[in-house]
């Protein structure tokens, strides 16, 4: 039984795996955290290659679909208590979002800043390299579309797992003598 070979098959062993991985998610947070104050030692060469890799792959629009939807957010949020200022939010919303238009580089350098901790100088060339090829570009224009796919195959996927996986477990444990 699986459960056997991961440290016993009761409750408190279920639960201990549980506040194992909850302590482990903390741990890789708290680095999360860590990882500006890494960045902030790195040389600027290396934050100049990652920020053009950054530059070269980023056909998403990150910046601009995040503040819209913050847009679209507060629009919502103010209008909903207060319809009658619909027409004046709207002008307010647009009047921001231009406001914010020239800040994109702000986010655009603290990507940078993640990718440059991971990747030395060299390997940050290859990259940047490989991006400013032809098959680079198209691998880069293409992922926003290729990630959306893969997330509905994953989603089909784990539907069909879910399903199986819970008859298979149910069908064991009847096989056991348990009763559901």
């Amino acid at each position: 039984m699986v459960f056997d070979r991961m440290g016993g098959s009761t409750m408190s062993g279920v639960m201990m795996r549980v506040k194992a991985l909850v302590v482990v998610s903390l741990s890789i947070g708290i680095l999360a955290f860590a990882v500006p104050a890494i960045a902030q030692e790195l040389p600027p060469e290396q934050l100049a290659l990652a920020r053009k890799y950054i530059d070269l792959t980023d056909s998403a629009s990150v910046y601009e679909i995040t503040m819209v939807e913050i847009g679209i957010g507060t629009m919502r949020q103010i209008v909903q208590q207060n319809p009658e200022i619909a027409d004046a939010t709207d002008t307010i919303v647009g009047k921001t979002l231009e406001e914010y238009r020239g800040r994109k580089g702000e986010l655009l350098d603290q990507f940078a800043r993640v990718y440059a901790a991971r990747f030395s100088i060299a390997e940050l060339q290859e990259i940047v390299s490989f991006y400013e090829t032809d098959t680079g570009q198209k691998l880069a224009s293409a992922n926003t579309e290729v990630n959306a796919d893969l997330q509905t195959v994953l989603k089909v996927f784990t539907n069909n797992i879910r399903q199986e996986f819970y008859a298979k477990v149910r069908a064991a444990l009847r096989e056991q003598g348990v009763k559901l």
